[in-house]
């Protein structure tokens, strides 16, 4: 008798590569409809793909001007890739669910554990309702501030779609903008460099976005418990410490820089310098030329990108926990420590083991896609490093390469945001095959390091 034939069942993370891959092709098709331009004239399928790719990557990286190639109902058609994207297709689909009164089966639960990087499923759903609330919440509170500011600029009707638009592009950590362009670049928000209003919402927007919902949840139920978790710890630590670093260094970098902070206010400076530390943590938003930026400010802002925001959250890069991790393994082997204590928490070998294994992913990534593009893209490495990385952190931020790129640019970079926005990790368990436990142990050796 043959045995039976074994069902074939798509694993959660293969179940998210694609999805995320179905979303963008969608949205690739309504791009590349007459409808979607100004002109009315189709766009070229691969310049529709790789838009719909950084929207529904959350990234912003863009090959032509979003608020003035796009019609309304293409800028729609981004926005809601955005939306989608920044909060995962499934939490979408968990939103439906909820409205229809369906229940959410097991196989959904750790689709939606996956999805939101959870270790258990424990309080699974009750974390998506919690995603969906505060999600809506921020924006709505972000886009009727920006509204009303906005409107005083571009009139009443304009200023609420702008108000709309970028408080889901900035909350979702996207950075695409319909500002138009200057002169050939991008400009994002060079013209509120020193609009406190504008400025600061737009922070808020980003560093919310970029903590995670875990964070978020623990931030507004403290007053009740009087408690957060080391999760919570390490991310508020790690984020607040990358800003204040990254605002000094950029301050001082780019203190006498004529192209960037010369011409601003001493308050002006602060506030951009401040603004460009907190925008590569996967934002894409910008309030100087960043091309004109001096190249140690270049190399600092890709680092920070690399880094990038915080797990669970709207936003890319190798994580502010995962860097910790490093840098807390960093400092116990110079003190002849055994264990990474965080905040009187012993680190578990697993959590460091993933740590160095998902940095050194990202690490080669970035290296074999900026090795290739150096082959093909007639610019300077440093430019093209920093798109790449930018790419990898679903950041957004660039030195003007994006209009540029050759066809296989465009693909490489494509590919590179999709990986960033799904995780190494995720993409690797995707691919590769399925886990088996081991049965035995290979006896202890010892080689010499360093």
């Amino acid at each position: 008798m043959k045995p039976a034939a074994k069902k074939f069942e798509l694993k959660p993370p293969q179940i998210l590569v694609l999805g995320f891959a179905a979303i963008i092709l969608i949205g690739s098709i309504l791009l590349s409809l007459p409808v979607a331009t100004a002109s009315g004239q189709s766009t070229p399928f691969l310049n529709a793909l790789f838009t719909a790719t950084s929207a529904t990557c959350v990234t912003g990286l863009v090959v032509v001007d979003t608020g003035t190639y796009w019609s309304v109902f293409g800028q729609i058609v981004i926005i809601l890739l955005i939306q989608v994207g920044g909060l995962g297709f499934m939490t979408m689909a968990t939103l439906f669910a909820f409205v229809l009164k369906k229940r959410i089966s097991l196989k959904e639960r750790l689709i939606l554990q996956e999805a939101m990087n959870q270790g258990s499923m424990e309080g699974i759903v009750r974390l998506i309702r919690k995603v969906i609330r505060y999600s809506l919440t921020i924006e709505a509170i972000a886009a009727v501030i920006f509204s009303i500011r906005w409107s005083f600029d571009l009139g009443v009707s304009k200023g609420i779609y702008y108000g709309i638009f970028h408080a889901i592009s900035f909350f979702n950590n996207a950075g695409f903008d319909l500002f138009g362009s200057v002169t050939g670049k991008f400009s994002s928000l060079t013209a509120y460099a020193d609009d406190w209003v504008i400025n600061l919402v737009s922070m808020m927007l980003i560093i919310l976005g970029g903590l995670g919902f875990i964070v978020i949840s623990d931030l507004i139920e403290y007053k009740r418990i009087k408690k957060l978790s080391l999760h919570s710890k390490v991310v508020l630590s790690a984020t607040g410490l990358l800003i204040v670093i990254g605002t000094v260094v950029i301050f001082l970098f780019e203190l006498t820089n004529a192209k960037t902070l010369g011409p601003l206010t001493w308050s002006g400076k602060f506030l951009a310098s401040l603004f460009q530390s907190v925008s590569p943590r996967t934002a894409g938003a910008n309030t100087v030329d960043i091309a004109g930026m001096r190249q140690a400010s270049q190399f600092f802002t890709i680092i920070l990108m690399f880094i990038g925001a915080s797990p669970g959250s709207t936003g890319g890069g190798i994580k502010t926990t995962t860097f910790t991790t490093l840098v807390g393994a960093i400092v116990a082997m110079i003190r002849g420590k055994e264990d990474i204590v965080l905040f009187h928490y012993r680190l578990g070998k697993d959590r460091i083991l993933k740590a160095i294994t998902l940095t050194m992913i990202a690490l080669f990534l970035v290296i074999f896609v900026t090795m290739l593009l150096t082959t093909t893209e007639d610019h300077s490495f440093l430019m093209i490093l920093f798109e790449v990385t930018s790419a990898f952190g679903t950041v957004g931020l660039t030195m003007g390469l994006t209009p540029d790129l050759t066809e296989f640019g465009k693909v490489m970079i494509s590919l590179t945001m999709f990986a960033g926005r799904l995780g190494p990790l995720t993409l690797a368990y995707a691919l590769g095959p399925k886990a088996e436990k081991e049965l035995y142990r290979y006896p202890e050796g010892k080689i010499t390091i360093g």
